[in-house]
């Protein structure tokens, strides 16, 4: 399967949940302008003309009397001898001629209920909303509600407004629409972690508890090795035996090498000796794991900070790339992270993890269009190849069960 395809199977709780929204608000819309549609439509009107006149017909036959409408067409065969003329009358074309009163249920079907109309029963087209100010408010709270943010929301739908108000709009094109828009935000930020020629390059990587920091090293090791660099791999978290351990089997797994260091270790020391080790034995990239901590410990951010300062004595330049590996479970929580950990660690790229077990996704686009930090990897389960580089399109169309290209 391709990882489009495990984007968009595991990213169902996003997609599923703006598909029911969606559905909400323009099944709304739809019985409250139902009426309306359906008199748009010509068929009704001539069917509901003629069927006052197609009512008289069949009420005259059935009367004993129906001399005075029809009294020419029956009269006028001679075989009425002595027989009564009341079984001559019923074989009269003119019951049988009456398509009149078939047409009249017509209209019925062309407008089904609530319930119909979702589970697509009947020939009727998908329903849809006219886009007004009301059902722009319901697509604000949705987007909100799927953590993209209040800013976000209301920019994107703004720009879904523009030029196509009083517009009538079915679920699949506010889904192509809103897939436009998030991918429109989201190319700038799409770009792949730089490689540069200084070796080794220092990749910093840092988040809070939790955040995928260990798999995500593990992952890009991997990918780093078999695209023919070689890596080492630094635990810096000393303080957690079960993290290096964790780390050392992820490192087993790429086939990359782990430097370690007795629990209670500064890290700061940690990572000067494994610089000099990547140093000395010539490798591409150095990518050092550190401890989980939270963005609101001063304590911790300040171990981070000293983290940077000992590399620079190494390497000036160094760190070269600092990764803020993010939760995308933690929501709107995210946005203070980034914040935080920018000012700390001077991050210089985002990778979002755990996108396969929330409904969560659309604060990846807050976080694109408030910061506008490259995200270099997008993580949708734990499985080694579970990792791929962020394609702006492949996110949208996932995130919003949008189908088929983007305009």
């Amino acid at each position: 399967m391709s990882f489009f395809g495990k984007l968009k199977d595991r990213l169902f709780t996003s997609s599923s949940k703006l598909d029911r929204g969606l559905e909400e608000i323009v099944e709304e819309g739809a019985e409250a302008t139902g009426p309306a549609e359906t008199a748009a439509e010509p068929s009704p009107e001539p069917v509901s003309e003629p069927a006052p006149e197609a009512r008289p017909e069949p009420s005259a036959p059935a009367g004993p009397r129906p001399a005075t409408p029809d009294a020419e067409p029956p009269v006028a065969p001679p075989v009425t001898p002595g027989m009564p003329a009341a079984p001559v009358t019923p074989p009269a074309p003119p019951v049988r001629e009456q398509p009149a009163p078939e047409p009249v249920p017509e209209p019925a079907p062309q407008k089904p209920g609530l319930i119909g109309r979702l589970f697509g029963r009947g020939e009727t087209a998908a329903p849809r909303r006219e886009l007004d100010d009301a059902m722009l408010e319901r697509l604000e709270e949705l987007l909100i509600q799927s953590d993209m943010g209040v800013e976000t929301a209301l920019r994107v739908t703004a720009n879904i407004a523009e030029g196509r108000m009083g517009r009538k709009l079915s679920v699949p094109e506010i889904k192509d629409l809103l897939a436009a828009e998030i991918a429109r935000i989201m190319e700038p930020v799409a770009k792949p972690m730089p490689i540069y020629a200084k070796t080794p390059q220092v990749v910093l990587v840092v988040g809070v508890n939790g955040s995928g920091k260990t798999t995500t090293i593990g992952k890009l090791a991997s990918q780093f090795r078999e695209a023919g660099k070689s890596v080492v791999i630094a635990a810096g978290d000393t303080f957690r035996a079960a993290a290096v351990e964790q780390l050392q089997i992820w490192g087993d797994r790429a086939g990359v090498p782990v430097m370690t260091a007795p629990q209670g270790t500064d890290p700061a020391s940690l990572a000067f000796d494994a610089m000099t080790k990547a140093q000395a034995e010539g490798a591409d990239l150095l990518l050092i794991d550190t401890a989980g901590r939270l963005q609101n410990r001063q304590d911790l951010m300040e171990e981070l900070s000293k983290i940077v300062r000992v590399i620079r004595k190494k390497d000036p330049d160094a760190p070269h790339n600092t990764l803020l590996v993010l939760d995308a479970t933690t929501g709107q929580n995210a946005l203070s992270q980034v914040e935080i950990f920018r000012n700390i660690a001077d991050v210089s790229g985002l990778v979002m993890t755990k996108l396969d077990g929330t409904a969560r996704g659309g604060v990846l686009v807050a976080l694109a269009d408030r910061f506008g930090l490259p995200i270099h990897a997008i993580g949708v389960g734990e499985q080694i190849d579970d990792l791929a580089p962020f394609d702006p399109e492949d996110f949208a169309r996932a995130l919003t069960g949008a189908e088929g290209e983007l305009a």
